[in-house]
């Protein structure tokens, strides 16, 4: 039994944040208390366009028979080690970033946001972020319109194929969940050996697409990048946020400092 001691750290994050900010009010302050939140954000959006860059690349290599030929090796490598025992495991495995699993964590994670941190803000962030990869892969895949790999299906799939619907969920919502741990303050053994976990689950849910032959590896690359990208623009826009709500020189504060003064 351990006891997490529920606090939210002063990362590094938020640190870098306000000093960017702090010099950005230097420079442009005098014209708008607000406007280097805005810059911030367009540094936000540049880090996700680089994100974008690298997954367009990979998307515009999808029809090279040199990335054919890579699919097939190592698709053929994973299913070389098919089992009954292996079959069950990664079939459990793929059920965990389906829509029940995801509906189960999420339920605990409400639980423990609640009971344990006292507020909602942890569940709000977690539930935007798996929304937002959700319903872009279904914009990817109906733009992109992969197949599926034309092998045997060990369970049943009624979508298109590119990028990873699973791959991209489980990197955007358990890479987002290991940000968190790896904020809270608790023991060093609990959080390292939760954020080791929760890595591996990601790439095994990962493997288990390729493992059960609803998935080519580069549609698992491409859903991995795609996650990440939704992880790294939302951790930075939720810090921005929080930057902002805290700063006293934000409109609403410098009201708020306004009517105690009068």
């Amino acid at each position: 039994m351990f006891i997490f001691i529920a606090k939210f750290k002063g990362l590094n994050m938020i640190k870098l944040l306000k000093e960017l900010i702090k010099k950005l009010r230097g420079l442009l302050g005098k014209y708008d208390v607000t406007l280097p939140y805005f810059i911030a954000i367009m540094l936000a959006l540049v880090v996700v366009v680089g994100g974008i860059n690298i997954f367009i690349e990979l998307t515009d290599t999808l029809s090279t028979d040199e990335l054919r030929h890579y699919d097939d090796k190592i698709t053929d490598y994973i299913i070389s080690f098919r089992s009954p025992a292996l079959t069950d495991y990664f079939t459990f495995i793929t059920r965990i970033g389906g829509l029940y699993g995801y509906i189960g964590v999420v339920i605990l994670s409400a639980f423990v946001s609640f009971v344990i941190f006292k507020k909602w803000k942890y569940m709000a962030q977690i539930t935007l972020v798996l929304a937002l990869s959700a319903l872009s892969n279904l914009v990817l895949k109906r733009f992109i319109n992969r197949s599926r790999p034309d092998i045997e299906h060990l369970v049943t799939v009624e979508t298109l194929s590119y990028p990873s619907g699973h791959a991209m969920a489980a990197m955007a919502f358990y890479g987002f969940l290991i940000y968190l741990f790896y904020k809270f303050k608790m023991l060093k053994i609990i959080k390292y050996s939760v954020i080791f976990l929760l890595t591996i689950l990601i790439f095994s849910i990962g493997l288990s697409r390729i493992y059960l032959g609803v998935h080519f590896p580069s549609d698992i690359a491409g859903g991995f990048i795609a996650g990440a990208i939704w992880v790294i623009f939302c951790i930075i826009l939720f810090n921005i946020i929080e930057v902002f709500r805290r700063d006293p020189k934000t409109p609403g504060d410098v009201e708020k400092m306004e009517a105690i003064e009068g």
